[in-house]
């Protein structure tokens, strides 16, 4: 039986009472809590001081800020008031990325951190009907319809004081089935979809991931560094961790993005969680900052920590099957290398720290294997926002490295054909799944609605298949598959994956092949590793192709991939795939259809026989500039 959040958050409140739910570090990394009970205390203040502001059942509150405790208080609050929270990126940045949301859900009130409202003052004359914005931070120079959220709050308790009965019986029109968050995809098309999320959406989803994962502690801590207005940080974060009475903090505040980014390592130690969500570019960046210490202790750790890792994959295996058929002595000797190594690693990086859960876009298996090794092991997950959004995943009762673990309870799955038909387990096709998890719609979109949810089943657009042993296998997006001219069809993102994991020559890639008879790649090269190198444009050419080769017969990584999916000519390219030049989405995603709009005319060079050369004029104009 599905529940509304408030009951959830009532359930948490009766059983964990004075347990803290939120920590904030204000200033430095000194961090203070709020718990169960004062959450649900502020949040009723908040939403009775929305209520005195003019809040109706179901009018809509956009909510733009940086991870922190009024974040989830603020959410809590419009729910409590019978609104809709519309929680927005805080990497948008273009006025029509911000107003189409804003205008599109027609919200009445926008709350902003200290950071977001400076990109929402100019823009305020075309937001028609906003009324109200409220500052989840002190802000100097406020504007005159900027209220501050702790005046909404002392407002808040005064229109309870003054109307006893208004909330509860406002509280009381909350069912299940009411809408709690208008959630916009991340924008790879002009106007992006507003996902409809129901109370019930977010408890089901909640409880299926618990489950899942056999509970989570209610001692456990988290610190929530990916986007809070995303859907995986908001359930698997805030909805699971308050399901079972355990605690989540934000990143210690900076007064920039980069400032906050520096903030996380610092975050870690002092928070030294239990759990850390992560997307793969996030993991990548902790293992090449691992790798960086060990290098620094010199070559004798450095050797010992390869030898070590190299006995830990070999031990591993898949995880499922570990140490099986293992000699004797790899146990012991494993055992001896953690003591030395290993668990070094783990005590300066969070000592508590039990595991991953890793979502967003596929994770290369070998960054799954690192982690294991080093005794942090890294589940794979898999979910969409219009699921809410966990939909399968790896846990520390059943997982399998280089899958996405097995789907959530409580929820039906199949593999369906061209036509819709299931398939035999094993094979290829469109994931598509049913259950209390799917959306109930998108916003003011029927017929987008109708084309993804069909008799109730929601249609992924994401390829995969289900092996004997109940595993999903996720194989990337039916949209950026690359078609062969003989129609075969190939999901580039695990030859992407692997390419940008293994090569320390090589920053970004995308593929394509859009009915030709070869594949072409374009790649961001890492200027300071091949700097390392060469100086010479020809020789940089060469570690390029070297390192894509390594894919094909006699090279390191041979039969990982079938050969004709592997580039035969690649265009390196002068700057990177990234948000602010619109070719990374703010899940970190490359954003494949505007990379081949943008680089159409190397693409097009790439199939004559100038451009196939990995020296042509082109590249080795573009290596000259790298390594001038």
């Amino acid at each position: 039986m599905n529940k509304t959040i408030l009951a959830f958050l009532d359930e948490a409140v009766g059983k964990y009472d004075d347990k803290p739910y939120l920590y904030e570090a204000r200033s430095g990394v000194n961090y203070t809590s709020l718990t169960y009970r004062e959450v649900q205390e502020k949040s009723k203040q908040f939403a009775a001081g929305l209520m005195q502001l003019g809040l109706q059942a179901g009018e809509r509150v956009a909510l733009m800020s940086e991870g922190k405790s009024y974040w989830v208080i603020g959410e809590l609050g419009v729910l409590h008031a019978a609104g809709v929270c519309v929680p927005l990126s805080v990497k948008l940045e273009t006025e029509q990325d911000i107003t189409f949301r804003i205008n599109h859900s027609e919200c009445v009130i926008v709350m902003a951190s200290d950071q977001q409202i400076t990109k929402l003052r100019p823009l305020k004359d075309k937001l028609p009907t906003v009324k109200h914005f409220i500052l989840l931070d002190e802000v100097a120079n406020a504007e005159p319809d900027e209220i501050p959220f702790d005046t909404v709050l002392e407002n808040g308790q005064s229109f309870m004081n003054a109307h006893p009965d208004a909330l509860e019986e406002r509280m009381r029109t909350v069912t299940p089935d009411t809408l709690a968050n208008i959630s916009y995809t991340s924008g790879t098309t002009a106007n992006p979809k507003g996902i409809m999320l129901s109370h019930g959406n977010y408890t089901c989803n909640a409880e299926q991931a618990v489950e899942h994962l056999n509970g989570l502690p209610s001692y456990y801590r988290t610190l929530l560094i990916l986007p809070w207005d995303h859907s995986f940080g908001h359930t698997a974060g805030i909805y699971s961790f308050m399901k079972c009475g355990a605690s989540i903090a934000s990143v210690a505040a900076g007064k920039t993005p980069m400032e906050i980014l520096r903030n996380v390592p610092k975050s870690i130690q002092a928070i030294n969680p239990h759990l850390l969500m992560s997307v793969p570019a996030l993991a990548a960046n902790f293992r090449k900052n691992i790798e960086a210490g060990i290098q620094k202790k010199g070559k004798t750790t450095e050797n010992l920590f390869n030898k070590a890792l190299k006995l830990a994959y070999a031990y591993n295996k898949e995880g499922f099957n570990k140490g099986a058929g293992a000699p004797f002595w790899q146990k012991p000797l494993l055992k001896l290398y953690d003591k030395l190594i290993f668990s070094k690693i783990r005590q300066s990086f969070a000592s508590n720290m039990d595991y991953f859960i890793g979502g967003g876009a596929l994770l290369d298996i070998e960054l799954q294997r690192f982690f294991y090794a080093i005794g942090i092991q890294m589940y794979q997950g898999y979910g969409l926002s219009e699921a809410t959004p966990i939909i399968s995943a790896n846990s520390p009762k059943a997982h399998k490295l280089g899958s996405s673990g097995k789907p959530v309870p409580h929820m039906d799955i199949k593999i369906v054909d061209d036509k819709g038909s299931e398939v035999p387990t094993g094979e290829k096709g469109e994931i598509v799944i049913r259950g209390g998890n799917v959306m109930k719609g998108y916003w003011k979109n029927p017929e987008a609605t109708a084309q993804t949810i069909v008799d109730g089943w929601l249609h992924t657009g994401d390829m995969g298949y289900l092996d004997k042993d109940g595993y999903l296998y996720v194989l990337g997006r039916t949209k950026s598959l690359l078609i062969s001219n003989d129609g075969e069809k190939f999901s580039p993102e695990g030859i992407e994956e692997a390419i940008m994991a293994k090569s320390p020559y090589i920053d970004q890639i995308v593929l394509h092949n859009n009915q030709s008879p070869y594949t072409t790649a374009l790649i961001v090269a890492n200027a300071d590793a091949l700097k390392k190198q060469t100086a010479n444009p020809e020789a940089a050419a060469r570690i390029i192709e070297n390192e894509l080769n390594a894919y094909l017969k006699g090279g390191k990584y041979d039969g990982e991939f079938p050969y004709r999916w592997i580039p035969s000519a690649f265009a390196v390219l002068e700057e990177p795939f990234t948000e602010k030049n619109g070719l990374v989405n703010s899940t970190m995603k490359i954003v494949k259809h505007k990379v081949y709009d943008k680089y159409a005319a190397r693409i097009e060079e790439l199939h004559t026989a100038e451009g196939k050369k990995p020296d042509s004029r082109s590249n080795l104009e573009v290596f000259k500039k790298l390594l001038g």
